[in-house]
Formats: structure tokens, sequence, C-alpha cells
């Protein structure tokens, strides 16, 4: 946008302050409009905008001012760890909090005071512990049912307590040399009304993990789960997983599981639909049956060059509408394709199977 263009377009902006909801791209010298009416603001753009080598951003301060706002969808690299405003919590009736970019941040003590808010997304947002004592109303998100991309979540008691209706929920964590137990991830289980869950692991040393296992506790509720490098054994889905009763989608990411066969039994995945395996290397063997997984309907297995074949017996799953392998061994797509071929056979024309870049 030139210079021209982006003045013409600011003088325009001040003959609209009754303005309710308004999509556009700041830059950060953005004067004061009043905005008092503004209920929605998106400029969360993911392209960067330059003219004569100035990246145009908008003041998050400025934004912040608005406070009749509820829905805010804001990009902004300029947010520090230290630099969050405080003046949040003076946004009281905002709903939906997005805010894109590259840096981390860390969410001030006031946001606590926000108990509107239902959806909150950030690249990575850090939550700071909640107050202690007060009212039994006070600083409890009891409207808030997304929370994503939280990195280093402390699931203590405090917290499960003022987060009681969440239904979706990132979470991730790094290194801890002194372990996993301080996150109190057992409290994850009291989460009654979660259904989706991301939980993501990054490199730790062998007794963070083990203290991770040991505490990881999932609610009954749950419907997706997705998981990354929490290296699991094969042998924990039986006690951590499978018995889930309402889970329908199992995203299975790098390094989530570890080890080279996974036998399953009866009774298990009662009501999974879509199962994806992604860059569990050491698998070789998937010993089951098709009355293991009664409703699946999509398998997706990707980057699992050491897999010898897909068993036979998922072809014969009745609900199964599609396989897809995407850089898998040889063996595994010439068991996929005689799958294919026996249901094809029978008369099930419906049945697909997808292969992108099989390793030969």
């Amino acid at each position: 946008m030139s210079e021209k263009d982006y003045l013409r377009d600011l003088h325009k902006l001040q003959y609209v302050p009754l303005v309710r909801s308004l999509i556009c791209n700041f830059e950060e010298r953005l004067p004061l409009l009043d905005f008092r009416l503004l209920r929605v603001l998106k400029a969360d753009d993911k392209e960067l905008y330059n003219d004569n080598n100035r990246q145009y951003e908008y003041s998050v301060e400025v934004v912040f001012r608005l406070v009749n706002l509820r829905f805010i969808a804001i990009r902004s690299d300029a947010l520090k760890n230290s630099g969050f405003p405080s003046s949040v919590n003076l946004l009281w009736n905002l709903q939906t909090l997005i805010v894109n970019g590259n840096r981390g941040v860390v969410a001030p003590f006031e946001i606590w005071n926000m108990t509107q808010l239902k959806h909150v997304h950030f690249n990575v947002l850090q939550l700071p512990d909640p107050p202690i004592g007060g009212k039994d109303d006070e600083f409890v998100f009891g409207n808030l049912q997304t929370l994503t991309n939280i990195r280093k979540f402390k699931c203590g008691e405090e917290v499960v307590k003022r987060i009681p209706n969440i239904n979706k929920l990132q979470i991730s964590y790094f290194e801890e040399p002194q372990g996993f137990l301080s996150y109190c991830l057992d409290n994850l289980g009291q989460l009654h009304k979660l259904e989706s869950l991301r939980f993501s692991l990054y490199p730790g040393n062998k007794r963070s993990r083990n203290d991770m296992v040991q505490n990881f506790i999932l609610p009954n509720s749950l419907k997706k789960l997705t998981l990354m490098g929490t290296k699991l054994k094969w042998e924990d889905m039986k006690t951590k997983i499978c018995l889930l009763p309402n889970l329908q989608v199992l995203k299975l990411l790098k390094y989530s599981f570890v080890g080279t066969e996974w036998e399953t039994v009866e009774g298990q995945f009662c009501n999974l639909r879509y199962l994806l395996i992604r860059s569990c290397r050491d698998l070789e063997w998937w010993t089951t049956d098709s009355n293991h997984f009664p409703r699946l309907e999509h398998l997706h297995l990707e980057d699992l060059d050491k897999l010898k074949e897909i068993p036979s017996c998922i072809g014969e799953i009745s609900t199964l509408q599609s396989i897809q392998l995407i850089w898998c061994s040889k063996s595994a797509v010439s068991s996929a394709k005689k799958i294919l071929k026996e249901q094809e056979d029978f008369g099930n024309v419906g049945f697909r199977v997808q292969v992108f870049h099989g390793i030969v």
C-alpha cells in the first residue's frame, strides 16, 4: 500500500465513528480514532505488508482501548514476553481473543478478570497462575470454550475449577529437567466437558517423560485427541487412550508412540472413526482384528517406512471407507492394494485407497 493510498483510507475512517465491525490492516502510527461502538475488529492477515522496506503494523495499545469490543483477531509480531498490555482486562465485553504472530506471549495477571472470554487463541501463550482467594465466582472463565497453543499449562486444582466448561485445549511442554509433576497433568481428567485435546511434548529427558506418562489422565468426554512427541509405549495405549468411550478422532503425530509392535485387543476404540499415524517410525508390526475398530471409517498412515503391512482384517471393517498412505514402505502399500482388490471383489465399489510417494 502506498503512502497516498494509506492516508486516503485513513481519512475515510474518520467519518465512520459509529462503525460496529472493522476488517483491515493498521499501521503502527494509527491515530486514536473514535470507534467507541466497535464490536468486531479483524486485522490478522498473515501477509507482511512492506512499503519501501517499512513493515506496516498497528498499535496493540490502541486496539486494547476499544473497550466495547466483543471479537478481536489481530496479528502482531511486536508483542514481547514482557510487553503484553495489562490493559487487556479493560476489554470487559471481549468474548474472542485471537493474536497471531511469530513471538511467544506471556499473558498479564489481569487476564483472569476477563470472565466473558469464550475463545482464546495465540501462536504461543503462557498463562500466569490464577489469583488465590476472592469470591466463588471471581476469576472464573465460566464461558471459556477454546484455549489453544498454551505453553507450560499448569493444570493444578486452582486452574481446573476456573475453566469448568473448556471444550477445546491445545497445550505444549518443553524440556523440563525437574520433571512434569509440577504441571499436575492428572487433573486433565477433571475437565469433564473437554472434547478436543492436542498435547505436544518437545525434547526432554527420560525421567521427565516418565513423570508425564505416569500422571497423564484423560477425561472420558474426549472426542478428538492429538499427540506429538510424547514417546509413549504402544502398551500405554491400553491404559491411556483406547478405552475412552467417546473418542472419534485419534491423531498420533511424530514420536507420539515408540516401539516396533502395536497389538490391540477387543473392546477398544468402540467409537473411533478416524485414525492417523504419522512418523511413529519404529513401528513394524500392527496386530489387530476387525472388531477392535468396529466403527473406523478412515485410516491415514504417513511416514512409516518400517511398517511391514496393514493387517488384512482392516478391510473387513464394515464401516471403513478409505485408506491413505503417504511415504510408507512398499510392503505396506502392497498390503493396502490387496485390501482394495478384496473389497472390489466383494462389490464394495465405494472403498478407496490412496497412495502418495510410496517407498519402493
